[in-house]
């Protein structure tokens, strides 16, 4: 079980070039789990990363039954229906990040995330992330979506041994309406904006 929080640490291996499937296959994954106790999910979700000399990736392969997903503009709150999500803080300080979610249909909501640590955020959705790349397609029994975002979004690029926060998550609706919250690193809430709990992306 995922406890969550700042010991947890990924390895974000290197690639050259837009990752292929044969990179995809050769990283390694992490389960999502439930954001409030860190249980096992109705539903498998594994998540993978790297990155090239201009960008971080990101894969989510989501075993998926039932899908909930009806709106159609950028930065409509998909949040509300089935979305995978990334959240990326470059400082490591939890006070600013980046949201970048991607719904079904392969709408986007990417935004800019001010949060004081005592349940205030600000959320900027004007800003647009520059470059950002997204798909969502189904690849055998799951449905897989890839988030590219390039560094040109960030104060500076990383280099091998830089180490940022953050934390992947999923929601996901049954039909009988129940709602599902699952995380990388739980927040012990339904409540995603929770940054002392964001793991580690180490770039290696």
């Amino acid at each position: 079980m995922n406890e969550g929080g700042v010991n947890i640490r990924y390895n974000c291996n290197y690639v050259q070039g837009e990752p292929t499937a044969s990179d995809w296959t050769a990283l390694p994954p992490i389960a999502l789990v439930d954001t409030v106790d860190g249980s096992n999910p109705r539903l498998a979700t594994q998540v993978k990363a790297c990155w090239t000399d201009d960008t971080v990736w990101f894969r989510f392969e989501c075993e998926d039954d039932y899908i909930v997903a009806t709106m159609e503009q950028r930065d409509d709150p998909i949040y509300e229906e089935d979305v995978v999500e990334v959240f990326l803080d470059e400082s490591g300080a939890g006070a600013r990040y980046l949201e970048l979610e991607l719904s079904p249909r392969g709408v986007i909501f990417d935004a800019i995330i001010d949060n004081d640590g005592q349940g205030s955020i600000s959320v900027d959705t004007a800003w647009d992330a520059e470059g950002l790349y997204t798909s969502c397609a189904e690849e055998a029994s799951v449905r897989v979506y890839v988030i590219g975002v390039p560094f040109a979004n960030f104060a500076a690029p990383p280099t091998r041994g830089t180490s940022w926060r953050w934390n992947a998550y999923r929601i996901d609706a049954e039909p009988d309406g129940q709602r599902h919250y699952w995380a990388w690193s739980p927040t012990g809430a339904v409540d995603y904006h929770v940054p002392r709990r964001f793991g580690w992306l180490d770039f290696v």
